[in-house]
């Protein structure tokens, strides 16, 4: 796979440092991203059942892959993920299609090697990456780039990839913002996984590995972090917007990281 570097799993295994995130494509839509995303070297795909779309993704898998098709279903890393009322045991076998070709029901006996979070430059992760080093776990950075297409965005929050360091960055080596953003992940060692159904932000997304951010532009873009979160669900209360679980004894934000 000469497009893609990899992280190394504590078990062994290569985990491919790009991957193309489905959360939010629809079905209609993701079968030809995924199917874009294979052509384009990718190979790795992350996606989950509450994401209702797992069986069309399956379905490009179907085409895609096999001896006579070029690409081997053993050379492709497919991430899903339980939904927080799926943890019994019982429920993991129901939560993977057969036509996903995913089959982890002894997944509770399985020392964790990956721990999946929203990382960004706005909400860099530095301490929890050294924690997750110091524990021979790989970081997944979900929402690499803001996630400029959600449902409750609002007009008042910064925007990532307008951010002037990595325009500046993106001028420098005639890349697109988006691209400096998954560079300095992967420099990182963070898998990331940005998400796209448009065939030519899929191509670009991977093509990242052409060239290094210096150590101190590393620092630049680190630097611009503010403990800004994108992903929190929120409800209105009393006309304000606040955090849905902050009332949750396991609420997990308003750890340091």
């Amino acid at each position: 796979m000469s497009m893609n570097d990899f992280a190394v799993l504590s078990t062994g295994r290569k985990m491919p440092l790009v991957g193309l995130g489905t959360w939010k494509s629809e079905p209609g839509q993701v079968k030809q991203a995924v199917i874009w995303a294979l052509q384009s070297g990718y190979r790795h795909i992350d996606c989950a059942p509450i994401y209702g779309n797992e069986p069309e993704i399956g379905e490009a898998f179907q085409e895609m892959m096999g001896p006579e098709k070029g690409i081997r279903r053993e050379d492709v890393f497919v991430t899903s993920k339980l939904w927080n009322t799926k943890h019994h045991p019982d429920d993991v076998e129901p939560c993977s299609p057969k036509n996903l070709k995913q089959r982890n029901s002894s997944v509770a006996s399985i020392k964790p090697t990956v721990l999946q979070v929203e990382s960004h430059p706005y909400l860099a992760q530095v301490e929890l990456l050294a924690h997750c080093r110091d524990r021979s776990l790989v970081m997944t950075a979900y929402s690499p780039l803001g996630s400029p297409d959600r449902a409750w965005k609002h007009p008042e929050e910064p925007v990532l990839l307008e951010e002037p360091a990595i325009a500046a960055l993106a001028k420098k080596y005639n890349k697109t913002p988006a691209q400096i953003i998954i560079r300095w992940q992967t420099q990182r060692g963070v898998v990331t996984i940005p998400k796209s159904i448009t065939e030519s932000r899929i191509k670009e997304n991977i093509q990242v590995f052409d060239f290094t951010l210096e150590p101190e532009e590393m620092n630049q873009v680190t630097a611009v972090h503010r403990g800004w979160r994108y992903i929190v669900p929120t409800i209105t209360v009393d006309g304000k917007s606040v955090p849905r679980d902050a009332a949750h004894p396991h609420y997990p934000f308003n750890d340091p990281y």
